[in-house]
C-alpha cells in the first residue's frame, strides 16, 4: 500500500507603459488605420497597467530550460512538496516499532483515519482496491495547498520597480495547484484509473450496460418507451463523464488561484503594512486548502462508487 502510495506520488512530478498619439489624418483609409492602431496601443497599454496592478499571472512562468525541458515555478513547488512526502514515508517507516515514534504515530494516524473514512463512503471493497490513489490525492493536494502560502512562494523572483512598488515578473515559486497544468495531470489520472476500475468491477458489457441499459421491469409499449429514454439519458452521462476532468481540473485550480490573488490583493491594501493585513486571510486559505483536497478526493470516490458499486446479497436465512 504504502509503495503504491509513494508509486503515485513520484508520478505527479512529471506529470506598462505609457504613450501618446497624434493623430494626423491625410485621408479616411489613413485616419481608420491611424485610429485603429491607437485603439491597439491603448488596450496594450490598459493590460499592462492591470498586470502592474494585479500582479499575478494565470499561468506558470518559465524560470529554466535545461537541455530543452521547460522548469516552470510551479513545477519546482510541486517537485518539493512530492520530494517532501517521500522522505517524510521513508523516515516515518524505516524502522517500524510495536510503541511507534512521532513520525510513525502521526503517519498511522492519518493512514488509519483516511482508510475508516473511505469505508464510510464507497465500502470496504472499493476502499482496498483504491485508497492508494485517494490518500495519496488528498495528501498531495493538502500539502501542496499549505506549502504555497509559505511566505516568500510568489513574492521571491525577478522583477522592476513600478510606480505601485517593486512588481515580481518571474517568480522563483509558485503554488503547485495554482497550475493549471497540475490540476489536469491529476484529473487526467483519476479519468485513466476510474476507466480501469470500471472495467475491472463491471467488465466492459457491465460498463456499457451501465451507462444505457433500462432499469426496472417493464413490458410492452412502456420497456420500448424505457429503453429510448434509458439511451438518452445514457449519451447524456457520457457527456457528463468527459466533462469530469475539466471540472475537476478548473474547481481545484480556480479556487487556489483566487486565493493567492485574494493573498496578494491584501498585501498591496495598505501601505506599509502589506505584512499585517493578510494574516486573518491566510487562516481563511489554510481552510480552503484542507477543503479543495477534501473535495477533489470525495468527488473522484462518489465518481467511482457510482460506476463501480455492487449491491450486497444478503444470506437467505435457513429454516431447520
Amino acid at each position: 500500500m504504502l509503495m503504491r502510495l509513494l508509486l503515485l506520488t513520484a508520478m505527479l512530478w512529471t506529470l506598462g507603459p505609457t504613450f501618446s498619439v497624434a493623430v494626423v489624418p491625410t485621408s479616411p483609409v489613413d485616419s481608420a488605420a491611424t485610429l485603429a492602431h491607437a485603439a491597439f496601443e491603448a488596450n496594450t497599454a490598459h493590460e499592462s497597467l492591470k498586470a502592474e496592478e494585479h500582479g499575478l499571472s494565470a499561468k506558470a512562468v518559465e524560470i529554466a530550460r535545461p537541455f530543452n525541458f521547460p522548469i516552470t515555478n510551479s513545477m519546482v513547488v510541486s517537485w518539493v512538496v512530492a520530494l517532501g512526502l517521500i522522505l517524510f514515508a521513508q523516515v516515518a517507516t524505516r524502522e517500524m516499532k510495536q510503541v511507534p515514534g512521532s513520525a510513525q504515530n502521526f503517519l498511522e494516524w492519518l493512514i488509519e483515519g483516511l482508510y475508516k473514512f473511505m469505508v464510510g463512503i464507497i465500502g470496504e471493497h472499493l476502499t482496498q482496491r483504491t485508497f492508494w490513489y485517494f490518500a495519496t490525492i488528498f495528501i498531495f493536494i493538502l500539502s501542496a495547498n499549505w506549502i504555497g502560502l509559505i511566505p516568500g512562494v510568489g513574492s521571491i523572483g525577478w522583477g522592476h520597480q513600478t510606480a505601485h512598488g517593486f512588481r515580481i515578473e518571474q517568480p522563483l515559486f509558485r503554488g503547485a495547484n495554482a497550475d493549471v497544468n497540475m490540476t489536469l495531470a491529476m484529473a487526467l489520472i483519476f479519468f485513466a484509473s476510474w476507466l480501469v476500475w470500471s472495467f475491472r468491477e463491471v467488465g466492459v458489457r457491465g460498463f456499457f450496460k451501465e451507462l444505457f441499459a433500462p432499469k426496472g421491469d417493464t413490458e410492452g409499449l412502456l420497456k420500448v418507451l424505457m429503453v429510448v429514454v434509458f439511451f438518452a439519458a445514457g449519451c447524456l452521462e457520457v457527456v457528463s463523464i468527459l466533462f469530469r476532468p475539466i471540472s475537476l481540473t478548473f474547481r481545484l485550480y480556480g479556487n487556489i488561484f483566487a486565493g493567492e490573488n485574494l493573498l496578494e490583493a491584501m498585501s498591496k491594501l495598505v501601505p506599509g503594512f502589506g505584512w499585517l493585513v493578510p494574516i486573518p486571510f491566510y487562516f481563511l486559505e489554510l481552510l480552503m486548502g484542507l477543503v479543495q483536497a477534501l473535495v477533489f478526493m470525495l468527488l473522484t470516490a462518489v465518481f467511482t462508487m457510482l460506476m463501480c458499486q455492487h449491491e450486497e446479497t444478503q444470506p437467505v436465512a435457513s429454516h431447520g
